[in-house]
């Protein structure tokens, strides 16, 4: 598969903090990449690198096959980029708005904007001003759809939606994608709704990726273990991930099987009795790959 984006060793600092040392990925044509991570990860960070808004200290950004400081106005113009806070010309109206961006894409699809405005229930003179958060997300979405790019980078695209906004948002963009073979890189703090969307997931810790994997991989294999013991404490290792105590008992997370998680926490020397496992969301994948706190 082609490769559309590509990082290559990102290391950047906000004064003397570091937020990534070395990060290396890569999104391949037609997959839908989630990035996760807590706040102050740099999620937002790298998507101003790829986008050549922000200059890292070293390492480079290439979207198809072009380094992100240098990018052409062809490779721009297949590139949709919704930013945090959605629509910026506010004081457009729906038609004025669309009459706007239109004259910066020369595949310009229209009907694609109009059928999706359809189902917001406004006027065609309505001010983006007026609408409410969720309207405005999917104006964004419709002008979008209509630049048909080959490329969307979506920066926390569900932030101020009520549950029916966002599950529209995913659904047209689920369906949009798939049937025009479109790659998508994209952050949201719902995690639930990344479920329903994403092929890959990248986890970030701070300063680096936790993991890169397939979503369905991680769905699959990941469990959350429940058990007793006498023992004061339990080492973080490959095989057991944020292991702490909760009331009475004591939980951990693993890629492994019950029976490797059991044989390592004996390991320890402490008794372990009525270990259970059980299947994960995402979300709960999240917190038990990067705790917590």
């Amino acid at each position: 598969m082609d490769t559309i984006i590509q990082c290559e060793n990102i290391t950047h600092y906000y004064g003397q903090k570091m937020i990534y040392e070395h990060l290396n990925f890569e999104v391949a044509r037609g997959k839908i990449l989630g990035l996760l991570g807590k706040n102050g990860t740099g999620k937002t960070t790298i998507i101003n690198i790829l986008t050549g808004y922000l200059k890292p200290r070293a390492g480079i950004c290439r979207i198809f096959g072009e380094a992100m400081e240098r990018l052409s106005p062809a490779a721009k113009s297949r590139i949709g980029l919704l930013l945090e806070g959605h629509v910026q010309h506010a004081y457009f109206n729906i038609e004025q708005i669309e009459k706007f961006y239109s004259r910066f894409f020369p595949q310009w699809k229209r009907e694609a904007y109009y059928e999706l405005l359809k189902k917001l229930q406004v006027t065609p003179v309505q001010k983006i001003s007026t609408m409410s958060c969720g309207q405005r997300s999917q104006v964004a979405l419709g002008l979008l759809f209509a630049q048909d790019p080959d490329l969307l980078i979506l920066d926390d695209f569900s932030m101020g939606l009520d549950p029916g906004y966002r599950r529209l948002f995913v659904e047209y963009l689920k369906e949009y994608i798939t049937a025009e073979n479109k790659t998508v890189f994209l952050t949201s703090h719902i995690i639930q709704d990344m479920e329903l969307l994403i092929d890959d997931c990248i986890i970030l810790d701070f300063g680096r990726i936790l993991l890169h994997e397939p979503t369905s991989y991680i769905l699959e294999r990941f469990r959350r273990f429940r058990f007793d013991s006498d023992a004061p404490a339990f080492p973080a290792n490959d095989i057991l991930r944020n292991t702490e105590r909760i009331g009475t008992h004591w939980e951990t997370y693993s890629f492994a099987s019950a029976a490797e998680v059991e044989r390592e926490l004996v390991k320890n020397g402490a008794t372990v009795s009525r270990l259970s496992e059980d299947k994960l969301s995402l979300e709960d994948a999240f917190i038990g790959l990067t705790g917590k706190y």
